[in-house]
């Protein structure tokens, strides 16, 4: 179906303030005050330009359902259902690995369960890249394959939607209910495709110099000293993965001031020090290239161990924020390429070997 831009946009209006289909709130992509180029999830308002066909925004939507900061304990019950539009492949393929980690036959986590069944998700094509974007080195698209209800593709003054999920059908239901939507043709179809490659062209020639192999299973015998060589300019600060759409390490903190018992979570790295430390005061990884190495390998091993997915969706987002200015694709790409120390099981090393 096709829908115009402008029918659209008063659709979502109508929904935020008449509550069609339930939904209390309408959360979409705005510029910041502070650049053009950086986008930042809001809720929806009368007196906002929105833009759903840039790239990703800097906050990943990992945090509109798993908060950077939460009550866990007294539990809050809410009624809310929600509209998130605008959300990209990237930060799709994020979701399918938070699920798998919390949501799962031995553990679920309510909060963010409460959320993923109270929200529907439209997303949208890429029709630009940022510097740091790189989906295409994962296998990934500059739009979304799977993971969204419905999906948006932009056609000049209109948008192509596609339904991904039983939750899109009722959505589109809605839309139609109040909007006029036309049918599809196959010129429609071509200009869609023409798009699409045109930003997968765009992608390509960006990321071409930090093409690598995706033998991802060699870091772990990569050798410490490049690893140490790599993480001299960190300082160790969290804001990789913070922002990081997959990152779920948490730490949970007592905040009982009454006689009311309060327990709060927040984010927690693997980067700072003081991670993982035990009550003695020891901890696993003291310093400071062991947490940089853990990182990278949680994304690439120990992830792709555990849910059959790498954790890392090709966002750019660490990039963008580090302070350090690391080059997270140069560092992928220099440890898959150096020579690697082959051990055997008794830690003797057996050869010697390279990758190019």
């Amino acid at each position: 179906m096709i829908v115009k831009i402008q029918d659209f946009y008063s659709f979502l209006h109508r929904c935020q303030k008449d509550c069609l289909g339930g939904f209390k709130s309408v959360i979409l992509p705005k510029k910041s005050q502070h650049s053009d180029d950086d986008l930042f999830f809001t809720t929806l308002s009368e007196d906002n330009d929105y833009f759903l066909d840039s790239y990703r925004t800097v906050d990943p939507i990992r945090m509109l359902f798993y908060f950077p900061r939460e009550i866990v304990l007294p539990a809050k019950k809410s009624k809310c259902k929600r509209l998130i539009v605008g959300a990209k492949g990237c930060d799709l393929r994020a979701l399918e690995v938070l699920d798998k980690a919390l949501i799962n036959d031995d553990f679920v986590d309510p909060i963010y369960n409460f959320w993923r069944e109270n929200t529907y998700i439209i997303s949208s094509d890429c029709m630009t890249i940022s510097p740091s974007c790189h989906c295409n080195l994962l296998d990934g698209k500059p739009y979304a394959e799977e993971g969204f209800d419905l999906n948006l593709s932009r056609m000049d003054d209109s948008y192509y939607i596609t339904v991904g999920s039983s939750k899109g059908e009722e959505l589109l239901l809605l839309i139609k209910e109040h909007v006029t939507v036309s049918k599809v043709s196959p010129n429609n179809i071509n200009s869609i495709k023409a798009n699409r490659k045109l930003v997968e062209e765009k992608l390509r020639k960006q990321n071409k110099q930090y093409e690598r192999t995706e033998n991802y299973y060699d870091l772990r015998s990569v050798d410490i000293e490049k690893w140490i060589e790599a993480s001299k300019s960190c300082i160790g600060c969290g804001g990789c993965t913070n922002i990081c759409p997959t990152c779920y390490c948490m730490i949970l903190n007592d905040e009982t001031v009454t006689k009311d018992f309060v327990k709060v979570r927040s984010y927690d790295s693997c980067q700072l020090h003081g991670y993982a430390r035990v009550a003695g005061g020891d901890t696993p990884r003291p310093k400071m290239y062991q947490r940089f190495r853990n990182r990278y390998l949680c994304k690439f091993d120990y992830m792709k161990s555990n849910f059959n997915l790498l954790g890392c969706t090709g966002c750019g987002r660490c990039i963008d924020t580090c302070p350090g200015k690391i080059e997270f694709r140069k560092v992928v790409q220099k440890m898959l390429e150096l020579p690697r120390k082959r051990v055997s099981s008794s830690g003797m090393k057996i050869q010697e070997s390279e990758n190019v």
